[in-house]
């Protein structure tokens, strides 16, 4: 794919001084005149420690070789993609304000989007980006954001339940008990003692669905949709649910694609439950490496 190509396929934009900023002046504008009526439009959010000055997410994950080719920009794949960079570095505190705050700014985005462009808003995010999302949708109106893909997402439940009460927004919460220390460490850094439960625990409903990367029976239903995905290798990973193989053909599809993969026909094929907290800690050794790929 050459750099021109890219450059109305890809764009990134910043979060700063309480409005997003474009890289390249004029970007975002001239991608969207460009866009075709129905095509999706997919924002990517990083977690902690990444920032636009700072371990520029732009330069490797939300970057032309990393979540924009998973997802198939630059091999194909019809739409646009906006990397979301904001200031997740700093202490945890520190950054779980700024993520709030980056939040009324992507709202800002989406607005800006959806004042040029109907088709399909996605949202990609990892860890603390999905405070950074789920902060945005009180100041859309319902429709504004399609879908949403949380990984391993860093936010309360009931903060959650709260900002999508008022959307029409269809999530894909992925969780694992690999993440369970990650959770847990959040819980008491930013409520202790207060009992509040990270969206690990958010369960699934009309437009939620949640999704155990590392429990066999999720596995398997996966499997039977289409997309199957490796075991898990290891007992604590923050990062296994866009590291691990076969996870970015549900994402693509899901967000990219959503009138192919319905929620009725995710909530159908998954089941209801997840394990619970530290169950992986106590219970058999990893499947191991049984897996083929299509």
């Amino acid at each position: 794919m050459r750099g021109h190509e890219w450059g109305t396929m890809l764009i990134a934009i910043n979060a700063e001084w309480e409005a997003p900023v474009e890289r390249r002046a004029g970007s975002l504008d001239e991608a969207l005149r460009r866009l075709p009526p129905d095509a999706p439009v997919t924002i990517l959010i990083h977690g902690y420690r990444y920032a636009p000055h700072s371990d520029d997410p732009f330069t490797g994950l939300l970057g032309p070789a990393g979540w924009p080719r998973r997802l198939g920009f630059g091999r194909g794949q019809a739409g646009l993609c906006i990397a979301f960079c904001w200031n997740g570095t700093g202490t945890l505190w520190q950054a779980n304000r700024r993520a709030a705050e980056a939040g009324r700014v992507l709202a800002g985005l989406a607005r800006r989007v959806r004042s040029r462009h109907h088709g399909p808003l996605g949202v990609l995010t990892h860890s603390l980006g999905a405070r950074v999302a789920l902060s945005a949708l009180p100041h859309l109106t319902a429709h504004d954001v399609t879908r949403m893909v949380l990984l391993a997402g860093a936010e309360f439940r009931d903060t959650a339940e709260a900002a999508l009460a008022g959307a029409a927004t269809e999530v894909l919460n992925i969780t694992s008990r690999e993440n369970d220390g990650y959770d847990m460490l959040y819980e008491n850094l930013i409520a202790p003692f207060s009992g509040r439960r990270a969206i690990s625990a958010l369960p699934s409903g009309p437009r939620v669905t949640t999704l155990q990367i590392d429990h066999r029976e999720h596995r398997h239903a996966l499997a039977s949709l289409g997309f199957p995905t490796r075991p898990p290798d290891r007992r604590i990973c923050h990062w296994s649910s866009y590291q691990r193989a076969g996870l970015f053909r549900l994402y693509r599809r899901f967000l990219l694609d959503p009138q192919t993969l319905p929620m009725a026909t995710l909530r159908a094929a998954l089941p209801a439950e997840v394990t619970p907290r530290w169950s992986r800690l106590r219970g058999p050794e990893p499947e191991g490496q049984r897996f083929s790929m299509p």
